[in-house]
């Protein structure tokens, strides 16, 4: 048995093919896709695979635990293989999703005396790419009313 099999089977899952292939990809690619992404990347690898088993099998991971649902897109259900406690920052311009580490020991309270079993912290921004970008858009601008400014 290979390392997704166990990992799997810890949360109860019976690995299959298709299962392992999933999990595989989620573990490998930190993008936190869709189940459309997921299957467009497998389908090639496993011909028998339908969009309706990989979202059957996301649906499974996260219900089982061995999967985060990530719900900071509005317009899409996303999916994360990595479980351990983690922040997620969204690009309001390219939407592209990162993990942040994050240690939910600052976020409770002290003396806070109930059982959190589930945690969700979203953060949205620019990321560095765009934040560049806006930047050199936004210095542009800043140069051209300077230069209208001058001369009129």
């Amino acid at each position: 048995m290979d390392n997704i099999s166990i990992y799997l089977s810890g949360y109860g899952i019976r690995p299959s093919v298709q299962r392992i292939a999933i999990m595989r990809y989620l573990q490998k690619n930190h993008t936190h896709p869709t189940a459309d992404e997921v299957f467009d990347s497998l389908r090639r690898q496993i011909p028998t695979l339908s969009k309706t088993t990989v979202y059957n099998t996301l649906k499974l991971f996260v219900e089982n635990g061995a999967a985060l649902f990530v719900g900071i897109d509005e317009k899409n259900a996303r999916f994360d293989g990595t479980i351990r406690p983690h922040a997620h920052f969204r690009c309001k311009v390219c939407g592209c999703i990162l993990d942040l580490p994050m240690d939910t020991k600052h976020v409770i309270p002290q003396g806070f005396n109930c059982v959190v079993e589930e945690t969700y912290f979203y953060l949205k921004g620019f990321c560095e790419t765009c934040k560049s970008k806006k930047d050199d858009t936004q210095m542009n601008k800043q140069n051209k009313l300077k230069n209208k400014l001058e001369f009129a």
